[in-house]
């Protein structure tokens, strides 16, 4: 490759393949195309929204929306109609966008928003061995890496936690005390009304709640209505989605049903129901009306209602025409719904109320998105794609935007890149992982999507059990595994020590899972563990000493022998590996 860049016109030569057309990516676009660039191809699976114009500056009212990738590339080949460039309105996790598919460019470049995504063109990149620039912005604050396939640590290397953070069910349902568990509430009824129902977002208030048992509880659990045993989805259709009926229920009965649970209000303030005949009504279409309000102020209750009541026409009629809703932070009725239902609740609970702003930045988990900070971070990525190119490996950096300058005056503060970690579960010559878990209680269905998928980043998984056997308990042909899904791993003899081999096709990706059953992990309902993660092998226990060696070692503790510490130190060493600090608690 040395020989086709090292000439002025090796940026003519290049293909390169953009990952994502919006913040960073509109930058992006725009500096490879003015500096010469010739052979590209952009993938964006998203649509632009009015939020985005304020930033994404290759886009325009008119274009509100239409296709990222489409759009970004109709407006840089203005800048040069002969630059070529393929576009793809799909998401890059798509099976079509294989290791082959990645093969064919000198250098990708990713201008992603979301871990998942990140995670699985890291390894598309590492089965293609092919260049990647890594880059991310959150506010003022960006950084770009060079990831190269045994050379530099890939994305993976470092161990992400996720920023998002989870709150217990029962403080959800109960007895929320922050803005954060009125929202939190807020989402969980929009997928129970109008989304994919999840059992885990449950809204209903729950009697397995550790301070309500005894009688307080006995009370609440043979009070129930029919319209509480009922599904919340099936009692919504059943009453058609009327506004008013679901407000009565909400925040009126379901309230009335929580403060039968006397001994949660011993030492808290209780909520009180809402009221509606007490509520002013908003005239309809008022000039003065909620929707001319600016989203900087929080609503009345008055005005929550009258959102509420709007939000939820708007959206039943979507949900009927259109089946299962997704909840976005830019779709108008929805951030609506959220705002005024987690308001009403908060009011209830006399937590202090947010202004729609508040709550979209807190319910999308979001940090405000800078132009400037994108454009800086894009420029890096150029600058850093051009060493590759000319093979300059030993300059390659981490470029650290920060926010204020250093005491020398930078504000981009370059960093040497490390070497791939020995025990990285993703570029690892034989990447091996420990889950530590409850096999008596993780089904197969959780371990699939929670561990697999959403922990550890894999698209379709293949599981076999390395028992003799070969036993498959997942696989990622439809229909072939599904009926294991709520079996438990410990119905398939998965236990402590045990070993998944793990085989992703698609991302040409193979990962030995080593199992460590414990029993311990969700003892604390506070704080709930299901599993942890570390990238590296379970220590294998040894096998039991015999009888002499057992008479040795009592010998040895005794001090009669030269190596009197051995036995106390090897234990010890034991416990670290299971209390390792790089062990990621979700």
């Amino acid at each position: 490759m040395a020989a086709l860049y090292t000439d002025r016109n090796f940026n003519k030569k290049a293909k390169i393949f953009v990952v994502g057309a919006g913040g960073i990516g509109c930058e992006l676009l725009k500096n490879l195309v003015l500096t010469g660039f010739t052979n590209l191809h952009v993938i964006d699976l998203d649509t632009i929204d009015v939020s985005n114009l304020n930033r994404q500056f290759l886009f325009q009212r008119d274009h509100v929306g239409q296709s990222k990738a489409v759009c970004a590339t109709n407006t840089v080949k203005l800048f040069n109609p002969a630059v070529n460039i393929t576009t793809y309105h799909e998401s890059v996790i798509s099976p079509k966008f294989n290791a082959e598919f990645f093969k064919q460019f000198t250098v990708v470049m990713n201008a992603l928003d979301n871990l998942a995504a990140r995670t699985h063109v890291n390894r598309m990149c590492l089965a293609a061995n092919v260049p990647l620039v890594e880059s991310g912005t959150g506010g003022y604050k960006g950084q770009v890496q060079v990831i190269k396939k045994g050379k530099y640590e890939c994305y993976e290397c470092n161990q992400k936690k996720s920023d998002v953070k989870s709150y217990p069910g029962c403080t959800i349902r109960n007895t929320p005390s922050e803005p954060i568990h009125c929202i939190v509430w807020g989402k969980h009824l929009f997928n129970q009304l109008f989304g994919e129902p999840d059992p885990d977002q449950d809204v209903s208030p729950d009697t397995a709640d550790p301070e309500a048992v005894a009688e307080a509880g006995a009370v609440a659990a043979s009070s129930e209505t029919e319209t509480t045993r009922k599904s919340t989805r099936q009692w919504v259709e059943n009453i058609d989605y009327n506004p008013d009926k679901i407000l009565h229920k909400m925040f009126h009965d379901d309230i009335l049903y929580l403060l039968t649970m006397d001994k949660l209000w011993k030492t808290r303030k209780p909520p009180v129901p809402l009221d509606l005949s007490q509520l002013q009504k908003i005239g309809e279409g008022s000039e003065n009306g909620v929707y001319a309000l600016k989203d900087q102020r929080p609503w009345s209750i008055q005005e929550c209602v009258h959102v509420f009541r709007e939000s939820v026409r708007s959206l039943s009629r979507e949900y009927k025409s259109s089946g299962y809703l997704t909840w976005d932070k830019d779709d108008k009725p929805a951030m609506d719904f959220v705002t005024a239902t987690a308001n009403i609740r908060a009011s209830i609970f006399s937590i202090e109320q947010k202004s729609k702003f508040d709550v979209k930045s807190m319910a999308g988990n979001i940090i405000p998105a800078i132009a400037t900070t994108n454009a800086i971070i894009a420029g890096q990525i150029v600058l850093e794609g051009m060493k590759i190119l000319r093979e300059d490996w030993s300059k390659c950096t981490m470029s650290i935007l920060q926010r204020r300058p250093t005491n020398r005056r930078k504000l981009i503060v370059p960093s040497p890149l490390e070497r791939p970690r020995e025990s990285c579960y993703a570029c690892a010559e034989r990447p091996e992982v420990t889950v530590t878990l409850n096999t008596d209680t993780m089904t197969v269905g959780g371990f699939e999507e929670r561990v697999l998928k959403k922990h550890l980043g894999m698209v379709a998984p293949d599981v076999e059990i390395e028992d003799g056997k070969g036993t498959i308990i997942i696989s990622s042909e439809e229909g072939e595994t599904e009926q294991n899904n709520d079996k438990t791993l410990g119905h398939f003899g998965v236990s402590n020590h045990s070993r998944l081999k793990c085989d992703d096709f698609l991302q040409e990706y193979e990962l030995v899972v080593n199992i460590l059953h414990s029993t311990l992990l969700s003892e604390s309902r506070e704080n709930p563990v299901e599993f942890t993660v570390s990238g590296s092998a379970a220590p294998v226990p040894p096998p039991p000493p015999s009888a002499s060696a057992l008479q040795t070692n009592k010998r040895l503790s005794e001090g009669t022998g030269s190596n009197s510490l051995t036995p106390r130190k090897r234990n010890r060493e034991e416990i670290e590996v299971e209390d390792n600090d790089d062990l990621i608690v979700l």
